[in-house]
């Protein structure tokens, strides 16, 4: 009975590997079709009018000056901006260092008694938008600051990264 079961299952396999195989002539008229019509498009004759070139200008989208916001970028260090809200900790300045992110409270949590056990303010602040949870370890007023303690934080947590608050 076994012998029945292993030579129907190879005989399926052997059917399904065989049967899913391409067929070369549909390659090959694929390519003819496409070489007919590259040779069509360089038979046709090449028509040249001199028109002088008009420029096109496209409208810009205006918006109003609140929704606009600018973030000093000189020193090219890349800064996320999002609406978050505190969820633990003592409170956020203007730039943090995010070291982690989460969809579930816990791992942020676990995250933050790690980061205050190595000496760092660590808070926890949600995204609403995202529904994620981020891991602060530090917060600073300028974007320097920020930078610099981001490059320090790196060492150990290799994707951190500087929120903006948008509040």
């Amino acid at each position: 009975m076994k012998k029945y079961i292993v030579l129907c299952a190879g005989l399926c396999a052997a059917m399904a590997f065989t049967s899913c195989k391409s067929s070369e002539s549909a390659y090959k008229q694929a390519y003819l079709k496409a070489k007919q019509q590259e040779e069509q498009q360089q038979q046709q004759p090449v028509v040249q009018t001199q028109q002088p070139e008009a420029n096109v200008v496209v409208p810009l989208e205006e918006k109003p000056a609140t929704q606009t916001q600018v973030v000093d970028n000189s020193d090219n260090v890349k800064v996320t901006q999002e609406r978050v809200s505190l969820i633990s900790g003592s409170g956020l300045k203007n730039f943090s260092v995010v070291v982690g992110s989460f969809s579930l409270e816990a791992n942020a949590t676990g995250l933050q008694q790690q980061l205050k056990t190595a000496g760092y303010d660590a808070q926890i602040v949600k995204n609403e938008e995202r529904n994620m949870y981020r891991v602060i370890a530090t917060t600073f007023d300028t974007k320097e600051e920020a930078s610099a303690s981001r490059n320090d934080l790196q060492t150990k947590y290799a994707g951190a990264w500087l929120l903006y608050n948008a509040r």
